[in-house]
């Protein structure tokens, strides 16, 4: 933030360029004077995140929870085959499928959530 006045906290906004890679850009929409790639937003990479994929919800009286045995099937709100919520932050940002990979469950997203922009 150098060669700025006046107090202004601004962060350069990540852009891509015609190439595909990243270039930050400052407030007046100037590209930095070279391109910058994908390791230069490397003080994100660590920032911690939660993940949920939601399958269905169901509720329960607490006196049927502890009734529970391993084993037991839960109706869920969802039906076979109908996408699963993807949850960051607990903010939905996609929705996707369950897929198996090397026997492990996991999740391939079939639609990305935009947020209003109301």
């Amino acid at each position: 933030m150098s060669g700025r006045s006046g107090g202004d906290r601004s962060v350069p906004l990540p852009e891509l360029d015609h190439a595909g890679d990243v270039a930050l850009v400052d407030q007046g929409g100037e590209a930095d004077g070279e391109s910058k790639g994908a390791g230069d937003l490397e003080a994100v990479f660590d920032v911690p995140v939660a993940v949920s994929a939601v399958l269905g919800r169901a509720k329960l009286e607490v006196r049927n929870l502890m009734k529970l045995k391993p084993g037991a099937v839960i109706e869920l709100d969802r039906k076979i085959g109908e996408a699963i919520d993807i949850y960051v932050n607990d903010r939905l940002v996609a929705r996707g499928e369950v897929v198996l990979v090397e026997d492990q469950l996991g999740v391939t997203m079939t639609e990305i959530i935009k947020p209003d922009r109301a």
